[in-house]
């Protein structure tokens, strides 16, 4: 029965092409609205801790969703006639935008925390000078990082040794016809395996915790405010970081919570490959700053 489903999850390299391609179109138009949307809201904001991360956010899902229409053409036409290098520059960046949104999903919310128990002292000692130098760091290294990883080992065609009992030998390796199907590499490099558990737990635990503490402030500024609170700049400010810590949950938590079975079950890659584009509708994340002026200087 199980052999059977994992058969019918692997299927035919188009069976899920249409979905990917629905969901990656709704991605891509809505995700532009939403960013320039924002980057209107953002002309007269002021440059706080806050803002600035908000400012690389919108960066990483501008870069990402230059990469969509490539998926988009992929999954419609179910061949890849691009290259094998530029289709795992395309595939890695679904990978790339996942994490730096959940870096700065985490930056956000530790800064309203940090702003919310009164620790405006540690906040002094760390200026807008010094997020915009910390942001420029995390580019430069993301910059050399990633080419570096994508050229070196992600990927990258294996080939199995030969079997000394059938003395037969395997070869793995990557279609030029076809593009995503990376799921593979993950038994054939060692300690890959084991670093895809340890992030996809890490992403977990650190987004169930960051929420946790997101909603006990809201629960104490309404406590404190009543009726009052929706008045108050200081709990509709929380409000928004809520919003953030509530789309890692949607967006990131089923992904790496299915990741870590499909570490043991390579045969659901095409399952996988849904899950991980669902990940993209966090781009729309900007929309929770519609219908009132967000305020960063209380978090600055």
């Amino acid at each position: 029965m199980n052999s059977t489903v994992a058969q019918s999850a692997q299927g035919p390299k188009n069976e899920y092409h249409h979905i990917l391609a629905a969901i990656n179109a709704v991605v891509l138009v809505s995700g532009t609205v939403s960013l320039s949307l924002m980057m209107h809201i953002l002309k007269s904001s002021s440059t706080s801790i806050t803002s600035i991360a908000v400012l690389n956010l919108i960066f990483t899902h501008f870069i990402f969703l230059i990469t969509v229409p490539f998926r988009i053409y992929y999954y419609a036409t179910s061949t890849w006639d691009l290259g094998v290098g530029w289709c795992r520059m395309i595939s890695s960046m679904i990978h790339v935008h996942m994490y730096m949104s959940f870096l700065f999903y985490v930056i956000i919310l530790i800064t309203r925390l940090r702003a919310f128990y009164r620790k405006a002292e540690q906040l002094a000692s760390f200026r807008s000078i010094h997020a915009l130098l910390v942001s420029a760091a995390v580019w430069l290294v993301l910059l050399i990082v990633v080419p570096l990883t994508i050229c070196l080992t992600y990927g990258q065609n294996v080939n199995v040794a030969t079997n000394v009992t059938t003395n037969v030998m395997t070869d793995v390796t990557t279609n030029v016809t076809e593009c995503f199907n990376f799921g593979k590499h993950i038994h054939n490099k060692a300690g890959v395996r084991e670093i895809n558990y340890i992030v996809s737990m890490l992403i977990i635990v650190v987004a169930a915790v960051l929420t946790a503490l997101q909603a006990n402030i809201l629960r104490v500024l309404y406590g404190k405010h009543r009726r009052r609170c929706t008045s108050q700049q200081d709990f509709g400010a929380q409000l928004k970081s809520l919003c953030f810590a509530l789309i890692m949950v949607v967006c990131f938590i089923p992904y790496h919570m299915f990741r870590l079975y499909y570490l043991e079950h390579i045969g659901w890659q095409n399952v996988n490959e849904v899950f991980l584009s669902l990940t993209t509708f966090n781009c729309l994340d900007m929309l929770t700053f519609l219908g009132k002026r967000p305020c960063y200087r209380c978090a600055s």
